[in-house]
């Protein structure tokens, strides 16, 4: 490639903490890593007046371990996460720097960070994402499964019947599924995974980034039988293959209608032909067209 042909991309340098204004700054920290930190990540944390943490145990051993002077620091779990927001709102409106940090990786990624990201939103006050490490897309690329598209899970229910009917509601979707789990669970969920969606291919990225990271990868009832015997430390990710064609449920045509019936009991035309077709794997269109046979001119 000549470079005439390069790409142009163009890089800001990262602000000196001096320089940063205030407002609120939800900071990506290393999943185990602290060779991860970036140079934004670390200006933003230096120059906050208060920083929002889920633990500030573990915020208090990250500042430290950065070589930071911990400043005022405000817990910020997902019970506490509507009072909390409206304090750091006021410190913004003061002038302050705020920032919230999850226990690692993304804020807003399965944490309350979302909560404070609606509320600064409802309050007009200024506020950013410095992005930097995530679980969910550092397992997907370890696993080698298809990314596109992908839906991501959360912690799934820890009770058996919850965790078996929302499995239900993804068993036929088109897409890679990764959800987070800890340790204690994984065995438990690996088992439940594997009764629901059967012997799928999958991945168990564990302890990513640090020293003994794992990316194990084997069918569920493979990956449950090992860790079974062998036993699991750290947090994991397990990132679960879409169903293969010869999986998908076959559709006849007094089924379609059932399920199109069903749904538009709820539903106009469009939102059901959605679900359906999401539920059954068949094209769109044909469930579309099938669904305003069944529900007239309704949308």
């Amino acid at each position: 490639m000549s470079s005439d042909d390069e790409p142009e991309t163009s890089f800001e340098a990262p602000p000196n903490p001096g320089a940063i204004k205030p407002g609120l700054y939800l900071v990506a920290t290393p999943l185990g890593n602290l060779g991860d930190i970036s140079a934004r990540q670390k200006a933003v944390l230096a120059a906050a007046s208060t920083i929002a943490a889920e633990d500030t145990r573990v915020a208090r051993r990250l500042l430290s371990a950065m070589g930071l002077i911990a400043p005022r620091l405000v817990r910020c779990d997902e019970r506490e996460s509507a009072a909390v927001a409206e304090k750091l709102i006021a410190r913004v409106r003061d002038g302050e720097i705020v920032a919230f940090v999850s226990d690692a990786g993304m804020p807003a990624i399965a944490d309350p960070g979302a909560a404070l990201v609606r509320a600064a939103r409802d309050a007009n006050i200024p506020f950013t994402v410095i992005p930097g490490p995530s679980a969910l897309t550092t397992a997907l690329a370890l696993s080698g499964l298809p990314a596109e598209p992908a839906l991501f899970l959360g912690f799934l229910p820890p009770k058996q019947g919850p965790r078996a009917r929302r499995l239900r509601e993804f068993k036929d979707l088109p897409a890679t599924l990764v959800a987070f789990e800890a340790p204690h669970r994984l065995v438990e969920t690996l088992q439940a995974m594997a009764e629901v969606l059967g012997p799928r291919e999958s991945c168990v990225a564990r302890e990513v980034t640090k020293r003994h990271e794992e990316a194990r990868a084997g069918t569920l009832p493979e990956l449950a039988a090992h860790y079974e015997a062998a036993g699991v430390l750290g947090e994991c990710v397990i990132v679960v293959a879409p169903p293969a064609e010869s999986d998908a449920p076959a559709t006849d045509a007094e089924t379609l209608d059932a399920k199109l019936r069903a749904a538009l009991e709820t539903l106009g035309v469009r939102d059901a032909a959605d679900r359906v077709a999401a539920e059954t794997g068949l094209k769109r269109r044909e469930v579309y067209s099938r669904a305003l046979e069944l529900g007239g001119k309704k949308r």
